[in-house]
């Protein structure tokens, strides 16, 4: 991999992550922009204990534009985007409309191709795992700053997500706090390991699910995947690697070479589950990774007691139907899934690739 940094007109960072080490990226940024301005806020929910990014300069971000004016595709002759160059494998920036930014965090888009036309289940093995190598560069550099607490590299995919630009990429977000759902998690972690004299939750819950078998999507010799037992969504999948690591940079060489298999495959089944002739299934892809500052506040855990893992889920119930969160869900954080676990892992070794 190359890694190539530059500067776009405002003086945001941009990366190339190539695949050679002969490539030359020194196409510079022609479009009159002015320094960004963001007014990003974090302040916290007394009553929860939470935190809102308040980010009101968001409400001019771009909204789908027609595919010839796509901000993320290389620039080309006059047409000139948020890349400068005419081609790339994958490329970094930050966000021109970030929700976080200077010491509230920082956010950063991650394209994972210059086609347009495609998504990251079309990618080849080698194009994701060059992805998994930005993904793995950014969270490194972005822990040793100041503001930043938590790195969550993340997928929206779709339209009925949220996803405003069609072209295959996703987000990045630096967090200068630990998010409540990696603080639960914690808790859960901390209690667990009190209770049971020392042991880990997340080893318990991946043996448990691989004797069980039931909810097993897919395994590999370094992955496997499952439906969890409690699952929130209709179709949800969780990938953990079979050696522990609190983090991406932890990875070991033989997990880094077999996740682009793994993963491709199940990103392919996400979009069989529905039948021939279906829309491409909405999803959401999250790494969840251990917080880099302290865990003082969860008795006893540290970060190696973390478990990298990979939630992947779609807000599709079935064809033509979404999960929308109503009022248990929005109103109490209370789940209803309309898909049994067990029926949603056989379905998703249905689809398997022939």
């Amino acid at each position: 991999m190359k890694k190539t940094s530059t500067r776009l007109a405002d003086g945001r960072e941009l990366i190339y992550y190539d695949v050679r080490d002969d490539v030359v990226r020194d196409a510079v940024d022609r479009r009159p922009l002015e320094r960004t301005v963001t007014t990003s806020e974090i302040r916290r929910d007394p009553l929860l204990g939470d935190r809102v990014a308040i980010a009101s300069h968001r409400q001019a971000r771009t909204y789908h534009p027609p595919a010839d004016e796509c901000p993320l595709c290389p620039s080309e002759g006059e047409r000139l985007s948020e890349i400068p160059d005419s081609s790339y494998d994958v490329v970094v920036f930050e966000n021109r409309f970030p929700s976080l930014a200077g010491d509230s965090g920082r956010c950063e888009v991650v394209c994972f191709t210059s086609d347009h036309d495609t998504s990251f289940a079309d990618l080849t093995e080698e194009q994701a795992g060059l992805v998994l190598d930005a993904w793995t560069d950014r969270t490194a550099e972005l822990s040793h700053l100041d503001s930043v607490e938590q790195v969550f590299c993340f997928e929206n995919r779709g339209a009925e997500i949220g996803v405003t630009l069609g072209h295959p990429h996703g987000q990045i977000y630096a967090y200068p706090f630990t998010t409540p759902r990696t603080a639960l998690m914690l808790r859960s972690l901390a209690e667990h390991k009190e209770q049971t004299g020392g042991r880990n939750l997340f080893a318990d819950v991946v043996d448990r699910e691989r004797a069980d078998g039931t909810r097993i999507v897919l395994e590999g010799e370094h992955w496997v995947a499952f439906v969890p037992y409690a699952a929130h969504w209709p179709y949800e999948v969780h990938l953990y690697p079979k050696r522990r690591v609190p983090d991406l940079l932890a990875l070991h060489d033989a997990a880094r070479t077999e996740f682009p298999q793994v993963y491709l495959e199940l990103l392919k089944r996400f979009d069989r589950i529905f039948g021939e002739g279906e829309p491409p299934t909405p999803y959401i892809a999250a790494w969840h990774q251990a917080p880099f500052g302290t865990l003082e506040e969860f008795d006893g855990v540290t970060r190696d007691d973390f478990a990298l893992h990979l939630e992947l889920f779609t807000v599709r119930r079935t064809s033509g139907k979404l999960k929308f969160l109503a009022g248990s869900e929005s109103g109490m954080s209370v789940f209803i899934n309309d898909v049994p676990p067990e029926a949603a892992a056989e379905r998703l070794r249905e689809v398997a690739s022939k």
